[in-house]
């Protein structure tokens, strides 16, 4: 049995493809876990990056427990839903205390969506359908901590409508054929009712009237050159968010810039070590960032979601 599974990523895509030959689920907007269930029903949660997350998710952890399996790998998403029952990163986010936070999750449920090891057997070979398959017969009896995330059956571009007017983020496609591979390759697509990706905060300008003494963040995606300026964003923060953003860059200030960009002289840069989320409606001309606004901080966990500029 694996010790750990880099994931499969969903290919940012500007509408949904077409075709019977893909499966489409709601986009949920949490945390990616990867829920190892070994012998002896030992239970070890790991994010994204690898972190070992376990105590942070006790309703699902003791959900996994209770599944009735030998052993097995479930890929899904670690969400909090809110009245509607749409899910709330914000809220997620809350619940476990911000970034760096320690606090347990107990609101927190995972809608799985992957079987990638199923009582001593690799399953990632076989194709999506049949992993699901599987996963279902896994999930038969499990606790309302772990929830299947289900097939729609309906076209891809209705389905992105129907997701938007809902106020949900968007769509996950994917090919029903497709083995499971770690990485972005294609046999997996989001698309997004508003953009969202994780950026690195390289800087800000102050600002006395803003929201918390912030102006603006000054964003950096990845590239095969380094950090690249993508923009910046100055909504999204309330009193609390941009006083307790404030709070965190002063800490991380430096004279040497991780990107370089003219014509801004009133810029506090800082060390490229914090993440945050950012909505957006698209990209200018010159490649940065359209309407964009703060969503949240990602946790250190999650940093190797940095979007990735092309």
């Amino acid at each position: 049995m694996p010790e750990r599974v880099e994931p499969c990523l969903a290919l940012l895509v500007g509408k949904p493809p077409e075709g019977d030959d893909w499966l489409f689920e709601v986009k949920w907007d949490g945390y990616r876990l990867a829920i190892h269930i070994e012998p002896a029903r030992k239970v070890r949660i790991l994010t994204r990056g690898g972190h070992d997350w376990t105590h942070r998710f006790p309703t699902i952890a003791a959900a996994a427990a209770e599944l009735d399996v030998q052993t097995a790998i479930i890929d899904g998403e670690a969400v909090v839903l809110d009245q509607k029952g749409a899910s709330n990163f914000a809220a997620l986010q809350k619940a476990l205390g911000g970034r760096g936070g320690k606090r347990h999750a107990e609101e927190a449920i995972l809608f799985a969506f992957d079987l990638l090891y199923f009582n001593g057997h690799d399953l990632r070979g076989l194709s999506l359908e049949e992993r699901r398959e599987m996963l279902v017969q896994a999930h038969e009896g499990a606790p309302p901590g772990i929830r299947i995330s289900e097939e729609i059956d309906a076209p891809g571009a209705a389905l992105l409508r129907q997701a938007c007017a809902m106020g949900l983020e968007g769509v996950i496609g994917k090919r029903r054929d497709s083995r499971y591979r770690s990485g972005r390759g294609g046999e997996w697509i989001k698309a997004k009712c508003i953009q969202s990706e994780t950026f690195l905060i390289v800087g800000y300008e102050p600002s006395s009237v803003a929201l918390g003494g912030i102006g603006s963040l000054l964003l950096a995606g990845d590239s095969s050159y380094g950090w690249v300026y993508a923009g910046d964003v100055g909504t999204g923060f309330s009193v609390a968010t941009g006083t307790d953003l404030r709070r965190r860059l002063d800490r991380l200030t430096t004279t040497t810039p991780a990107v370089k960009i003219r014509g801004r002289k009133r810029v506090v840069w800082v060390k490229p070590v914090l993440a945050a989320e950012i909505e957006f409606r698209g990209w200018t001309d010159d490649h940065k960032l359209r309407h964009a606004s703060y969503k949240g901080f990602r946790d250190k966990a999650e940093m190797g979601a940095i979007f990735r500029v092309a």
